[in-house]
C-alpha cells in the first residue's frame, strides 16, 4: 500500500513538474518582452529629440509616429494659414546678400544696378563694419552675429562660409513683416527683380520650395553635387521651408563645417528635411571663364533672374566695362523684361539668310540656311570654371571657328526705344570680329554690308510663358 502510494505520488510529481517549468518560462519572457520594449520606448524618445522635423511633403505617413515641429523647443513662430495669399509681390522678397567689409566697396556698384530703396527689402551682411560708407542707392548692411562661429586664424578655414551659410538665419531673425520668400547670394549678384518676382509666382510660399540652379560646369556640380543651388547665382527659399530650417541651421552647420561652401552647406540641411531642389534655369552662377556671350546668345526659355562672376569675365559689349555693360542691358530690360535675351529665329529664304535673335543683347547672321536646332545650342566662347577646360558643361555646346567663314556675323544692341501701344524697336549695329578676320567668298561679303539690324517686337507678359510660342518678331534688313 505504501509502495502503490509513494509510486502514485511520485507520478504526480513528474507530472506537474513540466507545467511549473513551462509557467515559469512563460513569467520569464513576460519580463524580459517588457524589459526590451520599455528600452525601445526610452531610445526612440532620445532619438527622436535629435532629429530634425520631418518634411511634410514625404514624411507625412509617419505623422502619428514623429513629432511635429512643437516639438522642438524653439522662439520661431510661423503663420502658414493664410487662405488667399494674393499675388506675390517684390516687396513679399527678403535679400539675404553675402560680402565682406574689405570688397563691398568695389562690389556694392553691382547691386546698385537693381536695388531700389522704395520697393526693395534685406541687407548685405558683412564680416565687419567697411572701412567707410558713402551714401547711395545700396542694400544697407548688417554685420553678422558671431556667437555661434568663430573666425580661425587660418585664411582656408571654412570659419566665412559657416558665416554666409547663416544668413538665411539671420534675415528670418530680423522678422520683417510680410515676407514670403527669402532669396540669397552674394554682393556681386545682378538681380533681374520683376523676373524674380515671376518665377517665384508659380509656387506657394506656405510650402517647402529650395529654387536656384546648378553650376554651368560639370567639374563644380560633380565637387559640390548637382542637388545645391549655387549661391552667387542665387537661391530662393520659401518661408514654409525657412521655419523648419532655421530651427536647425547652427547645429546642421556644425555638422556639415568641412564643406567647403556656405551654399553646399546649406542645401546638405535643406536635404535633411528632405526637400530636393526645384531648378529654374534663369538663375546664372555662370562657373565659366572667358567670354559669356555664347551662353547668352542662345539663353534657354526661362526669364533671365539673374547674372554672376562678372568681374573677372570680358565685358558682355565691346568696347565697354562691365557696368556699363550691364547698364545697357538693364535698359532694355526695363523696357521688356520678359522678352530679355529670350531666343528666336528668322530666315531669310531668297537670301539664303539666317538669324538669331538674343532680344534686347545680340543678333547673329549667318549667310546660310542653319536648322534652327544647331541655331539653339552655344557657340562655346568660354571654358570651365575650376580647369579652365573645353568642357564638360551641363549643355550642349558648338564650337567657335576660327575660320571667319564658318561664324555668324555678330551684331550688339544699340539702342532700344518703346513705341506705341505694347511695342518696342531695338536696333543692333554690327561688332567687328575680336582676331579683325573677315571672310572673302561672295555670300559673306553681301551678308556683311548689312551694318544695322533693326527689329520690331510686341511686349510680353508673364501670362505668355504658359504658352508655346509667345514671340513675335518683325525684322528689318535692306533689300
Amino acid at each position: 500500500m505504501n509502495q502503490n502510494n509513494n509510486t502514485m505520488k511520485n507520478s504526480s510529481n513528474s507530472y506537474n513538474k513540466p507545467h511549473e517549468n513551462h509557467l515559469f518560462r512563460l513569467i520569464k519572457s513576460t519580463l524580459l518582452l517588457s524589459l526590451l520594449l520599455f528600452i525601445s520606448i526610452f531610445a526612440l524618445t532620445a532619438l527622436l529629440t535629435t532629429l530634425p522635423p520631418s518634411s511634410t511633403r514625404i514624411f507625412s505617413s509617419l505623422s502619428a509616429v514623429i513629432p511635429s515641429s512643437s516639438f522642438y523647443s524653439s522662439h520661431y513662430s510661423c503663420n502658414l494659414s493664410s487662405p488667399d495669399p494674393g499675388p506675390t509681390r517684390l516687396t513679399h522678397i527678403m535679400f539675404g546678400l553675402g560680402g565682406s567689409a574689405k570688397t563691398w566697396e568695389a562690389r556694392r556698384e553691382y547691386s546698385q544696378l537693381w536695388w531700389n530703396p522704395n520697393t526693395t527689402r534685406g541687407f548685405v551682411w558683412l564680416d565687419d563694419h567697411p572701412p567707410k560708407t558713402t551714401p547711395g542707392s545700396f542694400p544697407p548692411y548688417r554685420v553678422s552675429s558671431r556667437a555661434e562661429f568663430q573666425f580661425g586664424p587660418n585664411r582656408n578655414d571654412h570659419s566665412n562660409s559657416d558665416r554666409m551659410a547663416r544668413i538665411l538665419k539671420e534675415s528670418f531673425d530680423v522678422g520683417l513683416p510680410g515676407v514670403r520668400w527669402f532669396v540669397m547670394g552674394d554682393d556681386d549678384t545682378v538681380f533681374f527683380t520683376d523676373n524674380l518676382v515671376k518665377v517665384l509666382s508659380k509656387y506657394d510660399h506656405r510650402e517647402m520650395y529650395y529654387i536656384g540652379s546648378s553650376s554651368e560646369s560639370v567639374e563644380q556640380d560633380v565637387m559640390h553635387g548637382y542637388g545645391t543651388a549655387f549661391g552667387g547665382g542665387g537661391f530662393a527659399v520659401s518661408y514654409g521651408l525657412a521655419c523648419e530650417l532655421v530651427r536647425i541651421l547652427d547645429g546642421c552647420i556644425k555638422r556639415y563645417h568641412n564643406f567647403y561652401g556656405s551654399d553646399e552647406k546649406v542645401s546638405a540641411c535643406v536635404a535633411e528635411l528632405g526637400v530636393p531642389l526645384t531648378k529654374e534655369p534663369g538663375f546664372h552662377q555662370l562657373d565659366i571663364r572667358g567670354d559669356v556671350y555664347g551662353l547668352l546668345a542662345a539663353h534657354p526659355v526661362a526669364p533671365l533672374v539673374s547674372l554672376h562672376h562678372l568681374l573677372g569675365a570680358k565685358p558682355l559689349f565691346p568696347g565697354e566695362n562691365q557696368l556699363d555693360s550691364l547698364k545697357r542691358l538693364l535698359h532694355a530690360y526695363h523696357a521688356d523684361p520678359d522678352l530679355t535675351i529670350q531666343q528666336s529665329f528668322c530666315y531669310d529664304h531668297s537670301r539664303k539668310w539666317s538669324v538669331s535673335i538674343s532680344w534686347g543683347y545680340t543678333v547673329q547672321l549667318y549667310p546660310s540656311l542653319i536648322p534652327s536646332k544647331v541655331l539653339s545650342i552655344p557657340l562655346q566662347t568660354f571654358r570651365t570654371w575650376r580647369s579652365s577646360s573645353d568642357g564638360p558643361f551641363v549643355f550642349n555646346t558648338r564650337p567657335m571657328k576660327d575660320d571667319p567663314c564658318e561664324r555668324p556675323i555678330i551684331y550688339f544692341l544699340d539702342q532700344v526705344k518703346e513705341v506705341g501701344e505694347g511695342e518696342t524697336v531695338s536696333t543692333y549695329k554690327r561688332a567687328t570680329a575680336a582676331d579683325g578676320k573677315e571672310c572673302e567668298q561672295s555670300a559673306y561679303k553681301n551678308a556683311i554690308s548689312v551694318d544695322n539690324i533693326t527689329i520690331s517686337a510686341s511686349k510680353t507678359g508673364p501670362e505668355k510663358w504658359m504658352k508655346v510660342c509667345f514671340l513675335r518678331r518683325r525684322i528689318l534688313l535692306p533689300h
